[in-house]
């Protein structure tokens, strides 16, 4: 079972390490700022969803969508360390997302077509590692393998190899340089 506290602790611990600040003692402050703040209401979420709480998993989620412009279901399997570097316009309408995944604003994971019932078939699956930049869209029953890279304002249609960049529109796979590795983290 989902433990609030476990998943949090990674999260903040994530954000903390990706900005190169030295790692502080947990404190209620850390819980409102602005960049942590969405990511407590959406594992509250979680946490009430997977207790069987569906109805009252909605005031989060709702609370997100109004406050941060983060729409992301209840029922969302998300990994630890999850870190949303912008807070406003995300739709995370995904299958699952995998641990240390790195996600920034105006980034949208769906299906193809209308789906107001949420078939997870019809949804991206996200593996761990991933990094989705500023703009990328994902749509439709792909998955995003672990360690690639969704590069600024993408739009990807069909499955991204582990360790890859995927870039345009349509994304494309591209080579990293000189047989270098896509850098993780940060696009």
């Amino acid at each position: 079972m989902l433990l609030l506290s476990e998943y949090l602790d990674a999260d903040r611990a994530r954000l903390i390490a990706l900005a190169g600040a030295p790692a502080r003692r947990r404190c209620l402050a850390t819980h409102f700022s602005p960049r942590f703040a969405p990511m407590a209401s959406l594992r509250m979420a979680q946490v009430l969803h997977m207790r069987g709480w569906t109805r009252l998993a909605k005031g989060p989620s709702l609370l997100n969508f109004l406050l941060f412009g983060l729409e992301v279901p209840a029922r969302l399997d998300i990994g630890k360390a999850l870190v949303l570097m912008h807070t406003q316009g995300r739709i995370l309408g995904s299958s699952r997302i995998g641990a240390n995944v790195t996600v920034y604003q105006q980034v949208t994971l769906g299906a193809r077509t209308a789906d107001l019932a949420y078939r997870l078939e019809l949804r991206p699956v996200v593996e761990d590692g991933v990094t989705l930049a500023a703009g990328a869209k994902i749509l439709g029953a792909l998955t995003l393998h672990q360690g690639c890279t969704v590069g600024a304002n993408a739009v990807v249609l069909a499955d991204v190899p582990a360790n890859a960049l995927a870039v345009g529109v349509p994304a494309r796979i591209v080579p990293a340089a000189d047989g270098e590795a896509v850098p993780q983290g940060r696009p």
